[in-house]
């Protein structure tokens, strides 16, 4: 745990914040800033208090988490309006979900004449706890992002409005999915809080990710 990397990491949140801005805010020098992001010296907590409301955290988090961890597989934080969109989706319930749904979602698109489809997907919830806790199952959902003038017969097209979203991009995921991948939303979720961004989840997705060698995830905001 550093406190000087939790620093550097909450500056990159908040539109890459540069020591001098944090130190101006602060009424204390870059050099004093410089000193805390090396851990040569750590702030007073009348000072690291007043770094926790400028940047929505805790003292826990600024000394005890590790905030930045896998910070070079993340970039391009940012707030941007995702254009309204028509889908089909199909959701499994197994084991191992994400694969077969995403395959699905895949084929459907081939079936159509479509060979690179944009494909997104989310976890899907609405399990009992006995599917999770007994048999280890969980849902995952796969939607096929419909381009126009495509409409399949026999299926069932969804449509989302334009609406605002945080997002942040993911370089290679898969290296280790299932670190990567869960700390790529907790890092939105820090980036959400320091910006005073709150999710919505009203008519639309909440939440998605998009399928690919590298990713982006993306959590409905107001």
């Amino acid at each position: 745990m550093s406190f000087g990397k939790n620093l550097q990491h909450l500056r990159r949140l908040n539109g890459a914040m540069t020591q001098e801005a944090i130190a101006e805010k602060l009424n204390v020098s870059r050099q004093t800033v410089s000193k805390w992001e090396l851990d040569e010296c750590k702030p007073e907590i009348e000072k690291a208090i007043e770094i926790c409301g400028l940047f929505n955290c805790s003292l826990d988090n600024l000394f005890r988490e590790e905030l930045g961890s896998y910070d070079d597989a993340y970039s391009d934080l940012r707030v941007e309006t995702v254009p309204a969109f028509r889908y089909v989706k199909h959701t499994v319930i197994s084991t191992d979900p994400e694969g077969d749904a995403i395959n699905h979602a895949f084929g459907l698109a081939r079936q159509n004449g479509i060979e690179n489809p944009q494909v997104i997907g989310w976890d899907f919830s609405c399990l009992s706890q006995e599917q999770i806790n007994v048999f280890n199952m969980h849902g995952y959902t796969a939607a096929w992002i419909l381009p126009k003038d495509i409409a399949p017969k026999d299926l069932e097209i969804c449509e989302q409005k334009a609406h605002r979203y945080a997002a942040i991009h993911i370089e290679k995921p898969f290296e280790n999915p299932f670190v990567i991948i869960p700390n790529g939303y907790k890092t939105l979720m820090e980036y959400m809080k320091v910006n005073g961004l709150k999710q919505s989840a009203k008519d639309v997705i909440p939440c998605f990710e998009t399928d690919g060698d590298s990713m982006d995830i993306y959590i409905a905001c107001e």
